[in-house]
């Protein structure tokens, strides 16, 4: 797990290569153990920083140059089957070190683009070719790791994060239909940037920079389901299905296992971290675990759950118990190390979380990824009770009118309860592809729009351009296996890999995702919807293949998701940051961005006994204006 920064100048120069020692740095979190940059050419640079896992020798640092000279790699991440690859593929080359890195470059120079096929892990590297200057860069098949473009008419500069890319003078210009969609959602979707001169790879495809520094991609992966189909029953039985899961989670988990340092599992006391437990405890004695409690929050607090399955497996368990104070406390710090706005409160507890394990392991598996590819979202649920004709869904869609004028918040069991009619009886007025993405929104698209002092900087056939690649994924005519997979196109890759990958490499941690294999994202979407969800139900076949491993009280209790109190921060302690700083009016109207008159509507909100999800709104708002003045200012 590393950093990666590299540039190609369209012309020969020597002047990118200070930009490119800076950059470097910037990625230190990512790779505190060591930080090596190399001028590879007259138009190239490739810089490594690196967080030492598979053969922590300094043999293994990069970039690293093939015996002849040729190839040179930089390389994010890990492939956990290289030992494997290197004994079919490459069993005649005689090797300097025992890293993935070795292996991966040698597979690329004996298959080029053929390679990725084989590799079985999370990766973003770049590979150059000097006696064709080109540069070869890919990035693995779902976006656990990043990777950054930023192409102008003189250089082209890529890194595993945006604020490498900052250090190099490129023109840093807001791109408003981003911004649209950001304010929306409170991430960025798909491959675009905040900034409009920087793109995203996109997962599971690969590019080609030419010798004329010309920039192309092309897909080598694609989860094998067509949106729209309704997958039979009748082609494996459930309990063959329970069985093959089974198999390929173990299988997955043991893979992930490989390491050279310190290593434990995230344990939160839900179904997904503990199956990880589960199986990583069957191969590793004395398992590292590590869960996080919330002293304030009880209702939030499941570390009584974690620590039945802590017990079960003998694991070595640490709980970490946090106070609404302490995570307060690291804010700032969060705020700091984001280089692009990004604002998924929950990244706060991973963040905590990720900074106390780190200073017992280097790396930790998560179970991330199970709530997308088995249904495990209350959302899902929702999704599922909508598409049903009836007479519930005709009186709550009638209702809309009366749910608009009842008092909405987060903070009280009523106010929720009243949020969640409303936002229900929302969606069912809307198609099925709007009311997936309204349902992956805080605000809707006029709102957001609303927001924004330079409306005519947005458009809108522009944004539903954007929203194409997962709003054509929903179907009319297909079930909700449609909507599994818009959440790996979107959902997944742009906010709950990015919050991990930001999170735990802002505490040079390394996070493994298990469930996120191909293999296992392959088989399930070979599954028919009623092996995943009933109504109640969500992540019924990955529940049912590990039931008899697991304790019973996991299996008999309501799904609980965790919030930040937001709200009470923004009343509290955000609120001069709110008022006299960020989103002080003179400030907004300065800058010339947002709407002075609607974000003060927005602050209005705050007080009143209707606040709905204005803490999120003005969270997405708070961090959009922190990053704007840290890097654009």
């Amino acid at each position: 797990m590393c950093g990666i920064a590299g540039y190609f100048s369209k012309e020969p120069t020597h002047q990118l290569e200070g930009y490119l020692q800076t950059a470097i740095k910037t990625l230190a979190k990512r790779g505190p153990d060591s930080q090596q940059t190399k001028i590879l050419s007259p138009q190239v640079g490739f810089a490594h920083a690196r967080l030492s896992i598979i053969d922590t020798s300094a043999i293994a640092n990069q970039p690293m140059t093939d015996e002849r000279g040729k190839f040179t790699i930089i390389f994010n991440g890990e492939i956990f089957n290289f030992r494997e690859l290197r004994e079919k593929f490459l069993s005649d080359i005689k090797f300097n070190s025992t890293s993935d890195t070795e292996v991966l470059l040698n597979l690329f120079i004996r298959m080029g683009k053929g390679c990725l096929q084989h590799l079985n892990g999370f990766f973003a590297f770049a590979i150059f070719d000097k006696d064709k200057n080109e540069i070869f860069l890919a990035r693995d098949r779902f976006g656990i790791k990043p990777l950054h473009v930023y192409n102008d008419d003189r250089m082209l500069v890529f890194a595993s994060e945006l604020k490498a890319i900052l250090q190099f003078p490129i023109k840093k210009e807001i791109d408003y239909n981003t911004l649209a969609l950001y304010l929306q959602l409170n991430y960025v979707p798909g491959t675009n940037s905040m900034l409009k001169s920087v793109i995203k790879l996109q997962p599971g495809s690969f590019s080609i920079i030419d010798s004329k520094g010309s920039f192309t991609a092309e897909k080598f992966y694609s989860i094998p389901y067509e949106p729209g189909q309704k997958i039979p029953e009748s082609e494996m039985s459930y309990g063959e299905a329970k069985k093959t899961l089974r198999k390929l989670v173990e299988e997955s988990v043991q893979r992930r296992l490989v390491s050279d340092v310190p290593l434990g599992a995230f344990l939160s006391g839900g179904i997904d971290s503990s199956i990880i437990t589960s199986c990583a405890a069957k191969n590793v004695s004395k398992l590292n675990t590590f869960s996080i409690g919330f002293k304030d929050e009880p209702y939030f607090d499941e570390t009584k759950y974690a620590s039945l399955v802590a017990k079960k497996f003998g694991t070595n368990h640490t709980v970490f118990s946090v106070s609404n104070d302490e995570m307060f406390a690291n804010i700032f710090s969060i705020l700091d190390y984001i280089d692009e706005p990004f604002a998924d409160s929950s990244a706060i507890a991973v963040y905590i979380l990720s900074q106390k394990t780190r200073e017992k392991v280097t790396v930790a598996l998560s179970g991330d990824g199970g709530d997308e590819l088995f249904a495990g979202y209350n959302k899902h649920q929702a999704e599922l009770r909508a598409r049903k004709k009836n007479l519930l869904n005709f009186l709550m869609k009638a209702g809309l009118p009366f749910f608009k004028g009842l008092p909405k918040s987060r903070h009280s069991i009523f106010g929720n309860l009243f949020r969640q009619l409303n936002r229900y009886s929302e969606g069912l007025q809307l198609h099925t592809s709007e009311r997936y993405w309204r349902w992956c929104s805080f605000i809707s698209q006029t709102n957001a729009i609303a927001l924004l002092k330079n409306k005519n900087f947005v458009n809108e056939e522009e944004l539903e351009i954007r929203k194409k690649f997962v709003l054509d994924a929903v179907s009319e005519n297909g079930d909700l296996n449609d909507v599994l997979f818009a959440d790996t196109q979107m959902v997944l890759p742009n906010d709950m890999l990015t919050k991990v990958d930001f999170m735990s490499m802002a505490n040079s941690l390394e996070i493994r995702v298990p469930l996120l294999d191909y293999t296992v994202v392959d088989f399930a979407f070979s599954l028919p919807v009623s092996y995943k969800i009933d109504p109640g139900a969500g992540k019924k076949i990955l529940k049912e293949a590990f039931r008899d491993e697991l304790p019973a009280e996991l299996f008999h209790r309501s799904k609980h998701g965790f919030e930040v109190p937001l709200l009470k921060w923004m009343q509290t302690g955000l609120r001069p940051l709110i008022e006299n700083e960020l989103l002080e009016r003179e400030f907004v109207a300065k800058q010339n961005i947002f709407d002075v008159n609607e974000i003060e509507k927005v602050k209005g909100k705050l007080f009143t006994n209707d606040p709905g999800d204005v803490h999120a709104t003005l969270w997405g708002l708070l961090v959009f204006q922190y990053w704007f003045k840290k890097y654009l200012s």
